[in-house]
C-alpha cells in the first residue's frame, strides 16, 4: 500500500475504494494519519482518497483568512473550529472539511464548513455533510465560490449567506483570485476599509 502512495499523490483525482465496512474503514484512516498529502472520506461503504496540494493548502488558507478579515471588520464575533474529521459509525459517513466556522456563539457542529475543490471525482460532499447537520457549505472551485444551505433535510445553492448576509461574496472572490496571499488580504482590507467609510 505503502508504495503505491507516490501515483495518488501526482493524480488530481481521487480514488474510491468500494465495499469497505466501518471497521475497516477506521483501521485505513488509522494507518493513513500520518500520511502528508492524503485525506480520506468515507460514504456508504467507499473510501475516497484525496490527494491534498500545496496549491490546495494555499486556497483554503487564502479564503479562512479573508473571512476572517470581513467578520472583524464587521465586528462579527466568530470561532474557528478548523478542519476535524466529522461523521461517525452511525452516519456511515466522515468527511474533514478544509475549514469550518461558528458565526455569533460556540455551538457543537460548524455553521459554515468550506471545501476547496480541485480534484476530480470521489463521494458526494454535500451528502456528508447532510449527514452531519451542516447548516451552510461553501465549495471553492475553478475560481469561484458556491453556497449550499440546508433546508428541510436538503441542500439548495444560495447566493447570499444565511449567516453573513451583507457578505458581497463578489469582492471576496476577487481577492481570492489573486495570485498572491498577502496581497489578496491586503486588497480585501482596503475594499472592506473603503466600504465602510461609504457606510
Amino acid at each position: 500500500m505503502v508504495q503505491a502512495l507516490p501515483a495518488v499523490q501526482r493524480s488530481t483525482q481521487s480514488s474510491l475504494i468500494e465495499g469497505v465496512a466501518w471497521e475497516s474503514f477506521e483501521a485505513i484512516e488509522a494507518a493513513f494519519s500520518e500520511v502528508a498529502g492524503i485525506r480520506l472520506a468515507y460514504l456508504d461503504g467507499v473510501i475516497e482518497l484525496m490527494p491534498i496540494s500545496n496549491e490546495h493548502e494555499e486556497l483554503k488558507s487564502t479564503l479562512g483568512r479573508l473571512l476572517e478579515v470581513y467578520l472583524r471588520a464587521k465586528g462579527i464575533r466568530y470561532y474557528i473550529r478548523g478542519g476535524p474529521s466529522l461523521g461517525q459509525k452511525e452516519d456511515a459517513a466522515r468527511r474533514q472539511p478544509d475549514e469550518s466556522y461558528n458565526i455569533g456563539t460556540k455551538k457543537d457542529r460548524a455553521d459554515i464548513a468550506i471545501e476547496v475543490v480541485l480534484t476530480s471525482g470521489g463521494v458526494d460532499k454535500l451528502e456528508c455533510y447532510k449527514r452531519f447537520g451542516i447548516p451552510e457549505v461553501w465549495f471553492w472551485q475553478d475560481g469561484s465560490l458556491r453556497l449550499y444551505a440546508l433546508n428541510e433535510g436538503s441542500y439548495r445553492q444560495i447566493f447570499v449567506s444565511q449567516f453573513l448576509p451583507k457578505l458581497d461574496l463578489s469582492k471576496l472572490v476577487a481577492a481570492a483570485n489573486l495570485p498572491d496571499q498577502y496581497d489578496a488580504v491586503t486588497q480585501y482590507m482596503n475594499d472592506l476599509s473603503q466600504e465602510n467609510e461609504v457606510n
